[in-house]
């Protein structure tokens, strides 16, 4: 078997590095396209053993199962190049955020009558063999071939099955969640900091606190409420640190995360299929709908004068009238 990966980014690199950590696939049976040559991603793909090429067509000759791994705005000009390549053996595997099955399907039915299309999403982590996959199968992929892309996920971390209409939200808990992971460990740091920790020990016992953490709640039967009970003692530090956190909204500051990654996963695969979207008008939609919403205004969201996003550090422009 061999395996393509159209766009050589972070996920492609990550999951490359798994699948040859796990050996569920030698490097020189992996393939990778990428237009930019200079990307330290490339560089890295390069130094494992990964055939690195400028051509997508030419990736879809030499792979078996193929992993769409670009901006999901991207995937129907990817598509439009690619479907007279596609064939028979091909698995179409796709990693973008938000676009349907049905949508891969509708675009490879006009070069093929029965393509094998997949969706998952997963997630960075997959790079230490501990990501969190899940996927969805589309009207023509065969049961055996479900069976292969879980043997290729599992071996990079946990990876189930799901119904389509789920893997939205799967991108706001969990293909999100490294991000919000590590801005965690990173504020714990700057307390530890504050209070006088050296930043390299402050980081790594922030990490392992979480790392910790994690592992007990999967080997646990028990509520990640009760198991964070067992470590409040009556009147202790715990529970006076836990109690400035639920002032600060931090529970719901972690749910709003989740469902605004999630529609904003909705917003790309609209902007997709218009196949008209600039990739400078894509980066500014969120932000202009949220602009327009009753009683929001650029100071309320972080937009400094001058059109600087405290978030982003973009320019954001001026609606036009």
């Amino acid at each position: 078997m061999s395996v393509g990966f159209i766009g050589a980014g972070q996920v492609t690199h990550a999951l490359v590095r798994g699948f040859t950590a796990a050996g569920v696939i030698a490097a020189h049976r992996i393939t990778a396209s990428s237009p930019e040559t200079d990307l330290p991603t490339v560089h890295g793909l390069r130094k494992m053993g990964v055939n690195v090429i400028t051509s997508n067509k030419e990736t879809v000759k030499k792979s078996d199962v193929l992993f769409l791994a670009v901006k999901p705005h991207i995937i129907p000009f990817v598509l439009d190049e690619i479907g007279p390549d596609i064939e028979e053996r091909h698995l179409i595997v796709s990693c973008a955020a938000g676009v349907t099955i049905s949508s891969i399907e509708k675009k490879l039915k006009l070069y093929r009558q029965s393509p094998k299309v997949m969706r998952c999403m997963t997630n960075t982590p997959v790079v230490v063999r501990e990501g969190a996959t899940v996927y969805a199968t589309g009207t023509h992929a065969k049961l055996e071939d479900g069976k292969l892309l879980e043997q290729l996920m599992a071996s990079v971390g946990y990876c189930t099955e799901v119904e389509e209409d789920l893997i939205d939200a799967v991108t706001g808990l969990s293909g999100s969640g490294p991000a919000y992971a590590f801005i965690a460990v990173d504020a714990l740091a700057d307390g530890g900091v504050k209070m006088g920790l050296p930043r390299r020990l402050a980081v790594r016992l922030g990490a392992q606190a979480l790392l910790g953490a994690a592992k007990m709640l999967l080997d646990s039967d028990h509520h990640p409420g009760q198991l964070k009970d067992n470590v409040c003692s009556p009147g202790g530090a715990t529970i006076h640190a836990l109690h400035v956190m639920e002032s600060g909204g931090f529970r719901s500051l972690l749910i709003n995360a989740v469902e605004v990654s999630c529609v904003r996963t909705r917003e790309l695969q609209f902007l997709a299929d218009q196949e008209t979207i600039s990739p400078a008008a894509i980066k500014k939609t969120t932000l202009d709908k949220v602009l327009q919403q009753p009683g929001v205004s650029a100071d309320t969201v972080g937009v400094r004068s001058r059109g600087i996003n405290k978030f982003t550090d973009g320019i954001v422009q001026p609606k036009k009238s």
